[in-house]
């Protein structure tokens, strides 16, 4: 059977290039980056490499890059750390409610650990209105989070607009660039930014490890206690092979990006003309054009539940997803959606296609020309189907 991958943003397959890269630190060079023996200094000396690289991409000193375990690990620190080392003067929290469940979630533990939180609201495409973050920060608010690119609609906020009204308070700003590492520049200092989440394994490198960029004079209070690894805001042996695919990962990405980008861009507007021309009832939810990462569509179908379209489709070989991978199995509509004020009984028959590295027009083609027949089988069965579908 053909197999197509369409759901990049829960995770990319490994770039047999970065596996090269790591294969030395999984192999001879297997020595703990804390040790002072040969080995222990030969990986030390690539986890510093790698972050002297990654640092240079993101326009940041190496001084202030942190590995960890992953986006959700970083998006936490970023988060609970600030909030909790400014608690003494400081207890209000501003994130938005489109935001991946490990910042919503670790807000929600702030809240009750005696914290107040708002979460800001977006409108039709996604986007967040600055003028209602200044309205809601106050001279209480610690830290601000909001995230670059969304991962279930692929709206790309103002970051540096959002970023400087918070500078302007007084309060840190954080913004989770997962999705958008690899897809979007990517620029500390144009962002404007305090503190930034990035993972390997959505730009083609390993699972489990990740970065939290720290700008200098921030000051965190850390999630773990133990040894003094990353300067003690992040104790634990490091994973040096991860580390070392991460940096490569992240290398390849900026490279292969100028000619990626007008690619998905191509391949996108290909997936959505032709779905909503062979199928009626079909809306596309969020930004169209320059305000959406190209690679990723999202898009609802009438009277249908997204759950039996990704089965489906995983049937005739063709991988894609309702949404945020760490929610996969939960029968609620999108939060993301709901949020955009998607009507629930859309938000419900919503299906993300994620496009990647090794996505062909020939994938595209051939899932344009098998989702037709199933949406109709579908929608026979449904009783939500009355045979009069809406056009977008």
């Amino acid at each position: 059977m053909k197999q197509i991958y369409l759901d990049n943003n829960s995770t990319t397959p490994l770039d047999e290039r970065v596996l090269e890269a790591m294969l030395p630190y999984l192999r001879q060079a297997y020595g703990n980056a804390s040790s002072v023996h040969t080995p222990g200094r030969e990986a030390r000396t690539a986890v510093e490499n790698a972050r002297e690289r990654i640092a240079a991409i993101l326009g940041a000193e190496p001084s202030e890059i942190y590995f960890t375990s992953g986006g959700t690990e970083s998006d936490n620190l970023a988060l609970i750390g600030a909030a909790r080392r400014l608690q003494d003067r400081k207890k209000h929290v501003i994130t938005s409610a489109i935001e991946h469940h490990a910042v919503l979630e670790a807000a929600k533990y702030l809240e009750k650990d005696g914290f107040t939180a708002d979460y800001l609201g977006v409108d039709r495409e996604g986007l967040i209105d600055p003028a209602e973050l200044a309205d809601k920060i106050t001279d209480s608010t610690s830290v601000v989070s909001i995230m670059h690119a969304n991962n279930e609609v692929g709206t790309i906020q103002d970051i540096p607009a959002l970023a400087g009204i918070a500078r302007d308070r007084g309060a840190v700003f954080h913004t989770d660039a997962v999705q958008s590492a690899g897809k979007l520049p990517v620029d500390v200092k144009a962002l404007g930014v305090d503190l930034l989440s990035m993972t390997a394994h959505k730009m083609y490198g390993p699972k489990g490890v990740g970065i939290l960029y720290i700008r200098r004079g921030i000051r965190l209070t850390p999630l773990f206690y133990g040894g003094h690894h990353e300067r003690k805001r992040r104790p634990g042996t490091e994973n040096v092979a991860g580390i070392v695919g991460f940096a490569r990962a992240l290398e390849l990405a900026e490279q292969d990006r100028p000619k990626d980008h007008p690619r998905w861009q191509k391949l996108a507007e290909r997936l959505i003309e032709g779905v909503s021309s062979s199928i009626s009832g079909v809306f596309l939810n969020g930004p169209r054009g320059d305000k959406r990462i190209p690679s990723t569509v999202n898009m609802s179908f009438q009277a249908i539940e997204g759950e039996s379209i990704i089965l489906s489709l995983d049937m005739k070989g063709v991988a894609v997803s309702s949404g945020s991978a760490c929610t996969s199995g939960s029968l609620s509509a999108s939060h993301v959606l709901m949020a955009m004020n998607v009507p629930v009984e859309l938000a419900q028959g919503s299906i993300r296609f994620s496009l990647g590295r090794f996505t062909t027009a020939d994938d595209i083609e051939y899932t344009i020309s098998v989702l037709p027949e199933i949406i109709e089988r579908l929608r026979a069965m449904s009783p939500l189907y009355d045979g009069t579908e809406q056009n977008q």
